[in-house]
Protein backbone atom coordinates (compact mmCIF):
# COMPACT_ATOMS: atom_id res chain seq x y z
CA UNK A 1 0.00 0.00 0.00
CA UNK A 2 1.39 3.41 -1.03
CA UNK A 3 0.56 6.68 0.70
CA UNK A 4 1.81 10.21 0.00
CA UNK A 5 1.27 12.67 2.84
CA UNK A 6 2.82 15.75 4.40
CA UNK A 7 5.84 15.22 6.60
CA UNK A 8 5.32 15.63 10.35
CA UNK A 9 7.88 16.32 13.11
CA UNK A 10 7.71 12.65 14.03
CA UNK A 11 9.15 11.87 10.56
CA UNK A 12 12.13 14.23 10.72
CA UNK A 13 14.76 11.72 11.81
CA UNK A 14 13.55 9.00 9.44
CA UNK A 15 13.59 11.43 6.50
CA UNK A 16 17.09 12.66 7.31
CA UNK A 17 18.33 9.07 7.63
CA UNK A 18 16.64 8.18 4.32
CA UNK A 19 18.19 11.20 2.61
CA UNK A 20 21.62 10.28 3.89
CA UNK A 21 21.34 6.71 2.62
CA UNK A 22 20.04 7.84 -0.76
CA UNK A 23 22.76 10.41 -1.42
CA UNK A 24 25.81 8.95 0.30
CA UNK A 25 28.70 8.76 -2.22
CA UNK A 26 26.40 9.71 -5.11
CA UNK A 27 27.81 13.15 -5.91
CA UNK A 28 30.88 13.29 -3.65
CA UNK A 29 32.41 10.93 -1.11
CA UNK A 30 29.84 11.13 1.68
CA UNK A 31 27.04 13.67 1.28
CA UNK A 32 25.56 16.91 2.65
CA UNK A 33 21.92 16.56 1.60
CA UNK A 34 20.71 15.23 4.96
CA UNK A 35 22.19 18.29 6.66
CA UNK A 36 20.38 20.51 4.17
CA UNK A 37 17.10 18.79 5.04
CA UNK A 38 17.91 19.27 8.74
CA UNK A 39 18.33 23.06 8.44
CA UNK A 40 15.85 23.70 5.62
CA UNK A 41 12.68 23.19 7.65
CA UNK A 42 13.43 26.22 9.85
CA UNK A 43 14.24 28.57 6.98
CA UNK A 44 11.68 31.19 5.88
CA UNK A 45 11.96 30.01 2.26
CA UNK A 46 10.79 26.51 3.17
CA UNK A 47 7.32 25.61 1.87
CA UNK A 48 5.78 23.19 4.40
CA UNK A 49 2.66 22.62 2.29
CA UNK A 50 4.90 20.94 -0.30
CA UNK A 51 6.92 18.81 2.12
CA UNK A 52 5.85 15.24 1.34
CA UNK A 53 6.84 11.72 2.25
CA UNK A 54 5.90 8.53 0.44
CA UNK A 55 5.11 5.50 2.60
CA UNK A 56 5.07 1.89 1.48
CA UNK A 57 3.25 -0.34 3.95
CA UNK A 58 3.82 2.25 6.67
CA UNK A 59 7.54 2.73 6.01
CA UNK A 60 8.86 6.03 4.64
CA UNK A 61 10.66 5.24 1.39
CA UNK A 62 10.64 8.63 -0.34
CA UNK A 63 10.79 12.35 0.39
CA UNK A 64 10.54 15.66 -1.45
CA UNK A 65 10.94 19.21 -0.11
CA UNK A 66 10.47 22.62 -1.72
CA UNK A 67 11.88 26.11 -1.16
CA UNK A 68 11.05 29.50 -2.62
CA UNK A 69 13.39 30.93 -5.24
CA UNK A 70 13.28 34.14 -7.27
CA UNK A 71 13.31 35.20 -10.91
CA UNK A 72 14.28 38.76 -11.81
CA UNK A 73 13.82 40.38 -15.23
CA UNK A 74 16.05 42.94 -16.94
CA UNK A 75 13.56 45.64 -15.91
CA UNK A 76 13.75 44.60 -12.26
CA UNK A 77 10.46 42.73 -12.12
CA UNK A 78 10.69 40.01 -9.48
CA UNK A 79 8.66 36.82 -9.40
CA UNK A 80 8.69 33.97 -6.93
CA UNK A 81 9.23 30.44 -8.18
CA UNK A 82 9.74 27.06 -6.55
CA UNK A 83 12.75 24.80 -6.35
CA UNK A 84 12.50 21.25 -5.10
CA UNK A 85 15.19 19.15 -3.51
CA UNK A 86 16.45 17.12 -1.98
CA UNK A 87 14.13 14.55 -3.50
CA UNK A 88 15.06 10.97 -2.72
CA UNK A 89 13.95 7.37 -2.63
CA UNK A 90 15.43 4.60 -0.51
CA UNK A 91 18.25 2.91 -2.47
CA UNK A 92 16.53 -0.47 -2.37
CA UNK A 93 13.31 1.08 -3.76
CA UNK A 94 14.76 3.12 -6.60
CA UNK A 95 13.76 2.61 -10.24
CA UNK A 96 10.28 1.55 -9.17
CA UNK A 97 8.44 4.78 -9.99
CA UNK A 98 8.29 6.18 -6.46
CA UNK A 99 10.23 9.33 -7.28
CA UNK A 100 7.89 10.07 -10.18
CA UNK A 101 4.88 9.62 -7.91
CA UNK A 102 6.31 12.11 -5.43
CA UNK A 103 7.11 14.64 -8.13
CA UNK A 104 3.73 14.35 -9.84
CA UNK A 105 1.84 14.64 -6.56
CA UNK A 106 3.81 17.62 -5.29
CA UNK A 107 3.78 19.46 -8.63
CA UNK A 108 0.01 19.06 -8.87
CA UNK A 109 -0.33 20.44 -5.33
CA UNK A 110 1.98 23.36 -6.17
CA UNK A 111 -0.22 24.21 -9.16
CA UNK A 112 -3.32 24.06 -6.94
CA UNK A 113 -1.64 26.52 -4.55
CA UNK A 114 -1.12 28.97 -7.41
CA UNK A 115 2.61 28.62 -8.05
CA UNK A 116 3.60 29.49 -11.61
CA UNK A 117 6.91 27.72 -12.21
CA UNK A 118 9.50 25.34 -10.80
CA UNK A 119 13.26 25.58 -11.43
CA UNK A 120 15.53 22.69 -10.47
CA UNK A 121 19.02 21.35 -11.06
CA UNK A 122 19.40 17.72 -12.05
CA UNK A 123 20.16 15.20 -14.75
CA UNK A 124 17.70 15.92 -17.60
CA UNK A 125 17.06 12.20 -18.16
CA UNK A 126 15.47 12.03 -14.70
CA UNK A 127 13.08 14.95 -15.18
CA UNK A 128 12.06 15.58 -18.80
CA UNK A 129 9.41 12.86 -18.52
CA UNK A 130 7.77 14.97 -15.77
CA UNK A 131 7.49 17.95 -18.11
CA UNK A 132 10.72 19.76 -17.29
CA UNK A 133 12.53 21.50 -20.14
CA UNK A 134 15.85 23.20 -20.76
CA UNK A 135 16.10 26.52 -18.91
CA UNK A 136 17.14 28.27 -22.13
CA UNK A 137 13.70 27.64 -23.66
CA UNK A 138 12.23 29.96 -21.03
CA UNK A 139 15.18 32.40 -21.01
CA UNK A 140 15.89 31.52 -17.39
CA UNK A 141 19.61 31.84 -16.69
CA UNK A 142 22.19 32.67 -14.07
CA UNK A 143 23.55 36.09 -13.10
CA UNK A 144 26.57 35.59 -15.35
CA UNK A 145 24.29 35.07 -18.37
CA UNK A 146 24.92 31.33 -18.62
CA UNK A 147 22.36 28.58 -19.09
CA UNK A 148 23.53 25.56 -17.06
CA UNK A 149 22.91 22.21 -18.69
CA UNK A 150 21.48 20.86 -15.45
CA UNK A 151 19.04 23.75 -14.87
CA UNK A 152 15.53 22.66 -15.83
CA UNK A 153 12.23 24.52 -15.79
CA UNK A 154 8.56 23.56 -15.68
CA UNK A 155 5.71 26.02 -16.04
CA UNK A 156 2.81 25.11 -13.76
CA UNK A 157 0.71 27.95 -15.16
CA UNK A 158 0.80 28.62 -18.93
CA UNK A 159 2.84 31.72 -19.81
CA UNK A 160 4.02 32.13 -16.20
CA UNK A 161 7.50 32.90 -17.52
CA UNK A 162 6.55 35.32 -20.28
CA UNK A 163 8.40 38.64 -20.09
CA UNK A 164 11.93 37.30 -19.69
CA UNK A 165 14.81 36.89 -19.83
CA UNK A 166 14.98 35.97 -16.15
CA UNK A 167 17.84 35.64 -13.69
CA UNK A 168 17.38 32.74 -11.29
CA UNK A 169 18.43 32.93 -7.64
CA UNK A 170 17.90 30.05 -5.26
CA UNK A 171 17.22 30.31 -1.54
CA UNK A 172 20.14 31.28 0.73
CA UNK A 173 19.53 28.03 2.64
CA UNK A 174 21.13 26.19 -0.28
CA UNK A 175 24.46 27.91 0.43
CA UNK A 176 25.22 26.24 3.73
CA UNK A 177 28.51 25.83 5.60
CA UNK A 178 30.04 22.58 4.35
CA UNK A 179 32.20 22.28 7.45
CA UNK A 180 29.06 22.43 9.59
CA UNK A 181 27.59 19.72 7.37
CA UNK A 182 30.64 17.54 7.93
CA UNK A 183 30.44 18.02 11.68
CA UNK A 184 26.76 17.09 11.59
CA UNK A 185 27.52 13.92 9.62
CA UNK A 186 30.24 12.99 12.13
CA UNK A 187 27.59 12.75 14.87
CA UNK A 188 25.75 9.99 12.96
CA UNK A 189 26.52 6.28 12.65
CA UNK A 190 29.56 5.92 10.37
CA UNK A 191 29.19 5.14 6.69
CA UNK A 192 32.09 4.44 4.35
CA UNK A 193 33.04 7.36 2.12
CA UNK A 194 34.00 6.12 -1.33
CA UNK A 195 35.19 7.60 -4.62
CA UNK A 196 32.88 6.39 -7.40
CA UNK A 197 32.59 7.05 -11.17
CA UNK A 198 29.13 8.62 -10.71
CA UNK A 199 30.81 11.50 -8.86
CA UNK A 200 32.82 12.46 -11.92
CA UNK A 201 29.70 12.26 -14.06
CA UNK A 202 27.99 14.67 -11.64
CA UNK A 203 30.99 17.01 -11.72
CA UNK A 204 30.93 17.17 -15.52
CA UNK A 205 27.18 17.78 -15.68
CA UNK A 206 27.13 20.34 -12.88
CA UNK A 207 29.94 22.39 -14.47
CA UNK A 208 28.63 22.36 -18.05
CA UNK A 209 26.64 25.16 -19.69
CA UNK A 210 24.81 25.54 -22.98
CA UNK A 211 26.46 28.88 -23.61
Amino acid sequence: MLTIRNETPADFQAVEDLTRRAFYNLYVPGCHEHYLVHIMRDHPDFVPELDFVLERDGEIVGSILYTRSTLTSETGERREALTFGPVCVAPERQRQGYGKRLMDHSLAKAAELGWGAVVIFGAPANYVSRGFQCCQRFLVGMEDGSFPTAMLVKELTPHALDGGPWVYRDSPVMHFDEEAARRFDDTLPPMEKRVLPCQEEFYILSHSVLR
